[in-house]
C-alpha cells in the first residue's frame, strides 16, 4: 500500500447529507433505509457543518426513551422537537482532497473515528470511512520490503 495516495481517489463522492434542522424523525428513516454509518451536515451552499453516526442519533433515541419512561407521549414529543444541529457532532474533523490516505489512517488509529468527511475549498465533497481505507489496503499490490529481501536470500 502508498500511504501517499490522496484521499480523493479512494473517498465516497455519492452521498446523502441532511440540513441542520432536519427534524430527527427524518434522519431516522435514512439510517433505516439505507446501510451507511455517518449522515454529514451542510448548510445551503455545501458547507460542511458536522457529521451525525449512526450510533450518536440512537444513543440520543434511547437516552430519550429512558427519561420519559412509561410517559411515550413524553418521549414522542421530545424525539419530535430535536434536529440534526441538536445532535451532530459540530465542525468535525476533516480532510482535504489533497491530504494522504496515510493521514486518514493515522488518524482513524489515534482517535477511533470511522469516516472523514472530505473538504475542498470549504465545501463538502466527499467522505472516506474505515472501510474504504481497508478495501484500499486491500487491493494494494504487496510492495516488497528491501530490508526483508535481504533475510528471504539465506
Amino acid at each position: 500500500m502508498n500511504p501517499n495516495v490522496s484521499v480523493q481517489s479512494i473517498m465516497t463522492t455519492e452521498m446523502v447529507t441532511v440540513r441542520p434542522d432536519e427534524p430527527l424523525n427524518a434522519i431516522r428513516k435514512i439510517f433505516l433505509d439505507n446501510g451507511f454509518h455517518h449522515l454529514p451536515v451542510t448548510g445551503m451552499t455545501g458547507d460542511l457543518q458536522g457529521i451525525i453516526s449512526r450510533e450518536d442519533f440512537y444513543k440520543v433515541a434511547y437516552v430519550l426513551s429512558l427519561r420519559s419512561e412509561g410517559k411515550p407521549d413524553e418521549n414522542l414529543d421530545r424525539f419530535d422537537s430535536l434536529c440534526a444541529a441538536d445532535i451532530m457532532t459540530k465542525y468535525p474533523l476533516h480532510l482535504d482532497v489533497d491530504d494522504t490516505v496515510g493521514l486518514a489512517a493515522d488518524i482513524f488509529l489515534a482517535n477511533k473515528f470511522h469516516a472523514l468527511p472530505i473538504v475542498d475549498e470549504g465545501k463538502l465533497v466527499g467522505l472516506i470511512t474505515s472501510h474504504d481505507l481497508l478495501e484500499f489496503v486491500f487491493n494494494s499490490p504487496v510492495e516488497e520490503n528491501p530490508e526483508l529481501a535481504e533475510y528471504n536470500e539465506d
